[in-house]
């Protein structure tokens, strides 16, 4: 429900601030007061594109904002998508700068122009004259049937069943494009794997035979080393042993001397020990170098095997080699057992596919029992619009399942006896289609939660009788929705819970639109001056009062 709406600079409105009842408002003026401009004002919350035209003051901005109570729209789950806070007044707020760049907002978080149609098409409906070539669009009467039918749960259920439809006729046909593609690769990946199998790599290896290798290659230089260190340290003459033998001779005698070289002693035996470890370690090394040219052969010709495998994959290392191992091996493996995945994957679709059709099935069934009842409810109201003779027959042919069903709908449509029942769209005139649209709009107000909805002239081509029977249908729908309505009759107006009065005041500089909420009074002095012209009569005051009372 719209609470409030702010217009600000926007073609001839300078300020307008407008804060209509929760039911019934009727909004009036003199042709070319502004009526028309606010509608396009609206639009553009809406989410309708706008260029600087609309500035009334091309150096300021442009700000349209509306208020909404969206408390029962169930919209929760919109505003969670769309990654916005949900309150249960929602602000929409709609700025045109003096560059041309709009910006649009939902509760102060900008929103992009998608976000707010979709938005507006919750909160607002706007209908006139102008606007109802989109009842002869199947797919609107489709959802017209669901919504009279009440079958939102069965069309949300098949919904559901087709997404999961389209998800396994996905897989399937992925599965099989997946498969022409392994079977060309096929003996080539078994080729690969055989070829990484056989060598029958370990993680790690690499590294261990690189070490191997260095050891073996070079055993001969490492133990004429060995044999050079140890003669460096055993030599009797100017050997580190016995160097070390005299050293200490030597620290053992200063330590008798003096206390303070008792610990230099101490410290070259613990020498002394470190390099008998080192000797020994060094003798027992190199002594355990065994040569064996057939063993270090075949590591070579291991190693050599594994860098060619790591070239030809363009990989580093064994542990990359095991992983492509895995992989050629899930391939091969899925290749052999295609026809299986295949199979598997051809039975969840067509078990899919047989649920879908009896999903569809009983939501065809659901909207053409209602058929019968639709066509009669309409009949009867548009004879109450002032067409007695319209006849209204829905037809209905079968085809292929998506995303709405399997039914293909085509509202006929007769005016006039003796006429042939003809698709809607081919025969209704502007008038007849605005009519016909809003006996839609009543029957739906009792089946849903409709938006605001605003008529703009909705009743232009009528009078009398038939205007007063729009008007008490207006009534009705308004207490159980807001309604907003356009209009230049006075017997529509005067029934009205609100009424606005659209006018233009004119300066030396300008001419701009405004809008004020009449009181009593207000209503029947602009109610009589609908009645009679600028200057009423006591008949037309009189008559003014009678509408407003009756």
């Amino acid at each position: 429900m719209l609470k409030s709406l702010t217009i600000k600079n926007y073609a001839l409105i300078d300020d307008l601030e407008l804060q209509p009842s929760a039911k019934l408002n009727m909004i009036t003026g003199e042709t070319g007061a502004g009526k028309s401009i606010m509608l396009g004002a609206v639009s553009l919350l809406l989410g309708n594109r706008a260029d600087t035209k609309v500035l009334l003051f091309p150096d300021q901005k442009c700000v349209i904002e509306g208020i909404f109570d969206v408390g029962n729209y169930g919209l929760e789950s919109f505003f969670k998508e769309e990654d916005l806070d949900f309150d249960s007044t929602c602000i929409i707020r709609r700025e045109i700068n003096p560059s041309g760049k709009s910006r649009s907002f939902v509760n102060d978080t900008p929103v992009l122009l998608d976000t707010l149609k979709k938005l507006g098409v919750a909160l607002m409906d706007v209908h006139s004259q102008h606007d109802s070539l989109r009842l002869g669009d199947g797919s609107y009467q489709l959802r017209l049937v669901d919504a009279f039918a009440e079958a939102s749960h069965q069309r949300k259920d098949y919904q559901a069943q087709f997404e999961a439809y389209l998800n396994a006729k996905s897989q399937m046909e992925k599965l099989h494009q997946e498969a022409l593609q392994m079977k060309k690769e096929a003996d080539f990946n078994e080729f690969q794997l055989n070829e990484l199998s056989e060598l029958g790599l370990k993680s790690g290896e690499q590294e261990e035979i690189e070490e191997e290798l260095e050891l073996l290659e070079n055993s001969e230089e490492i133990q004429a080393k060995a044999q050079e260190a140890l003669e460096l340290i055993r030599n009797e003459n100017f050997g580190v042993s016995q160097s070390l033998n005299q050293l200490s001779g030597i620290l053992d005698h200063l330590a008798d001397l003096s206390g303070r070289f008792s610990s230099f002693s101490e410290r070259l035996k613990s020498l002394n020990i470190e390099l008998n470890d080192i000797e020994d370690s060094i003798e027992s090394e190199s002594s355990g170098i065994e040569v064996n040219f057939e063993h270090l052969e075949e590591l070579r010709e291991r190693i050599s095997r594994i860098y060619q495998l790591q070239k030809k994959h363009g990989l580093s290392s064994v542990e990359e080699l095991l992983g492509l191992e895995k992989e050629l091996a899930e391939k091969v493996f899925q290749v052999q057992n295609l026809d299986e995945a295949l199979a598997e994957s051809k039975r969840k679709f067509e078990n899919s596919k047989a649920e879908l059709h009896k999903k569809a099935d009983t939501l065809s069934e659901l909207r053409e029992s209602c058929f019968d009842d639709f066509e009669k409810r309409l009949s009867e109201l548009l004879g109450k619009l002032g067409m007695p003779n319209a006849r209204v027959k829905i037809t209905n042919l079968r085809v292929e399942p998506n995303s709405s069903g399997q039914d293909q709908l085509e509202f006929l449509f007769s005016a006039n006896k003796g006429s042939d029942l003809q698709p809607f769209k081919k025969v209704a005139s502007g008038g007849e289609f605005s009519r016909f649209l809003f006996a839609i709009k009543y029957l739906m107000a009792e089946k849903m939660a409709l938006p605001t909805l605003i008529f703009d002239e909705i009743d232009t081509g009528i009078s009398g009788e038939v205007a007063l029977q729009m008007v008490r249908m207006m009534k009705e729908m308004s207490s159980r929705h807001q309604i907003i309505c356009i209009t230049h009759l006075p017997q529509v107006a005067g029934k009205g819970d609100s009424h606005f009065f659209v006018y233009k005041e004119e300066s030396s500089e300008r001419t701009l639109s405004k809008i004020k909420e009449l009181d009593p009074e207000g209503r029947i002095e602009e109610l009589a001056k609908m009645i009679a012209g600028a200057r009423p009569s006591d008949s037309a005051i009189n008559s003014a009062k009678e509408l407003l009372n009756s």
